[in-house]
């Protein structure tokens, strides 16, 4: 019912309003209260029921402590590695000279070229510092918070992109057996594991999870585990054209740049990096990659599973409780930084799937969340008609490749055939494309009968069918190390140039076409639950005069003489 809320909040309206923040909050819940009452109507439900009513009492709350409260002390002390600035000054200018400086390098050691570092450097009529806002993560309990840091137009942000960019494809290469791709990937190793005949009736399923693994890493010894995995992996000191030194210095940029804004304050993050940058997510793989060998090596000898998806750990083991739980707390010791909550049982949630052994019978199922909404993209949306089409059809395909058992798939189909109803899809439409499913999968029998063996060829059958992802990486045949996909010409884009030939010619006809645009996603709690940005004076404050020469020169250095155009 709350995700019904409103979209979008005007950053810094507590700024220019007069209005106490109380009356604003009034406002808002108002606002946002009409917009659900409206949804109850529409799906026939009370909005007078004391189900409702509570619940009007709750998000009165939510959104006055959302205006009046800061964040958490818990938050806060959690918060180490957030170093707040004494002076007002604020360091953009300082990061934006030294990205230029460091890419000017690049270009004088013939390593990029101009063109490159041109897209290399920020755009300066956006650029801005760093700012952060917690997240509240509505699909869990009570309600947590994650403090995003947003770096769109910080001056390192393509920087960042790049060096991601250059050392994840070495990074799964090294590690492809020990990372969880997604989903798929891991029920395809249990699938493996149990057909290998290691699980046993004694089997049992571990997950961890990493706390705060993007702001737990230390400075230095981050670094120097990132240098070792360069020295280890690199041809000759080098990653294409890059030197290990010279890729130490965009991680240092990187690294030493942390700075954001938070209600009117300047702060520099001192551990680990940015969640909201994409080098960080490379980062923090790599210094996990050195402190999960013992555990990789421990369970390679016993023939069981390690896997992790970025800070979530999913492990087998067929030893007792007490030998299992030696050994998670001797890796706990390896690194004081380092810390995991492992939960050890026959039946465990990862990701979005449920993994139970039932006396050696290993099942699969989806699993939601308990705050979950059931939503799919509504069928009165403007997207094209196509997509509506594939929904109900991909929805299926998803179930029957993580559900192992035919029981649980038509639990799951029904659980899509109810979301799709609340999100105004019509029965005959439903029934059409769950029809279509099977007919193009040859399963007719299923839809209306209870078979098994025809179900568990179906399973297989989707579980092992390569992705696009998939296929693009058994095509890439190029060593990632000497030719690095980040430098490589990208394959012919063939909407691009449709594009530039229709619409950016001059005389096409198709100029005369409006562009009408739809929002991607339904509106959402989490994104009204968001704190506003700071205003542009504290994460954008250069000099005027500065910012003009720097367009002024550009615009000399790209751009022809222009005529002068009066503005329509």
């Amino acid at each position: 019912m709350l995700s019904n809320a409103r979209k979008y909040i005007p950053p810094c309206q507590s700024r220019f309003r007069h209005q106490p923040i109380k009356e604003i909050a009034n406002a808002e819940y108002k606002t946002v209260l009409s917009s659900v009452e409206q949804c109850l109507k529409n799906n026939k439900m009370s909005i007078t029921d004391q189900r409702a009513t509570q619940s009007f009492t709750d998000l009165e709350r939510i959104i006055h402590d959302l205006y009046c409260k800061r964040l958490p002390h818990k938050l806060y002390r959690r918060a180490r590695p957030y170093q707040e600035l004494t002076s007002d000054y604020c360091p953009l200018a300082d990061i934006l000279h030294a990205t230029t400086s460091i890419l000017d390098y690049f270009v004088k050691k013939n390593v990029i070229t101009t063109a490159k570092r041109d897209k290399l450097l920020p755009n300066l009529e956006k650029r801005e510092l760093p700012y952060l806002y917690p997240l509240p993560k509505i699909h869990k309990l009570g309600i947590p918070i994650r403090p995003i840091v947003s770096a769109l137009y910080a001056p390192v942000n393509l920087i960042s992109k790049f060096l991601y960019k250059l050392l994840s494809p070495i990074y799964l290469q090294v590690a492809y057996e020990t990372t969880v791709i997604n989903n798929i990937d891991l029920v395809r190793k249990l699938q493996n594991y149990t057909a290998d005949g290691h699980l046993t009736s004694t089997t049992k399923f571990i997950t961890a999870d990493v706390e705060n693994l993007y702001t737990m890493i230390p400075r230095e010894g981050g670094i120097d585990a990132l240098l070792r995995f360069l020295e280890k992996y690199s041809k000759h000191g080098k990653i294409g054209p890059f030197s290990i030194d010279m890729i130490m210095k965009m991680a240092r940029l990187i690294l030493d740049t942390n700075y954001f804004a938070y209600i009117n304050k300047y702060y520099k993050q001192t551990r680990g990096g940015a969640m909201g940058s994409a080098f960080t997510q490379v980062y923090a793989n790599i210094y996990m990659l050195e402190w999960e060998q013992n555990l990789i090596e421990h369970q390679a000898s016993k023939n069981e599973i390690y896997g992790r998806y970025i800070d979530d750990i999913f492990m087998t083991t067929s030893e007792s409780y007490d030998v299992i739980t030696a050994v998670l707390q001797q890796a706990q010791k390896q690194d004081v930084n380092i810390k995991i909550n492992p939960i050890i049982s026959n039946s465990v949630n990862f990701l979005d799937i449920t993994i139970t052994n039932t006396n050696g019978q290993l099942t699969t199922s989806i699993y939601h969340k308990p705050t979950a909404d059931p939503y799919y993209l509504p069928y009165k949306s403007d997207h094209p008609h196509s997509i509506h089409r594939n929904i109900p059809y991909t929805a299926l395909v998803r179930a029957a490749r993580l559900c192992s058992n035919l029981h649980d798939f038509h639990r799951e189909r029904l659980r899509i055939h109810v979301s799709l109803l609340l999100n105004s899809y019509r029965p005959h439409f439903i029934s059409n494309h769950f029809q279509r499913f099977f007919q193009v999968h040859k399963a007719d029998v299923l839809y209306k009968y209870f078979d098994e063996s025809t179900y568990s060829q179906l399973h297989r059958q989707l579980l092992y069918q390569t992705s696009k992802r998939e296929r693009e990486e058994q095509a890439m045949k190029n060593d990632p190390v000497l030719f690095p996909p980040v430098l490589q010409q990208r394959p012919w884009n063939q909407r691009l140039i449709w594009w530039k030939k229709h619409y950016q010619s001059p005389g096409s006809e198709a100029n005369r076409i409006q562009l009408r645009f739809i929002p991607r996603t339904n509106r959402s709690l989490q994104n009204y639950l968001i704190r506003k940005k700071p205003s542009k004076h504290k994460t954008a404050p250069l000099h005027q005069h500065q910012t003009t020469i720097l367009l002024h020169t550009t615009q000399m250095e790209t751009s022809p003489p222009q005529k002068n155009v009066a503005n329509k």
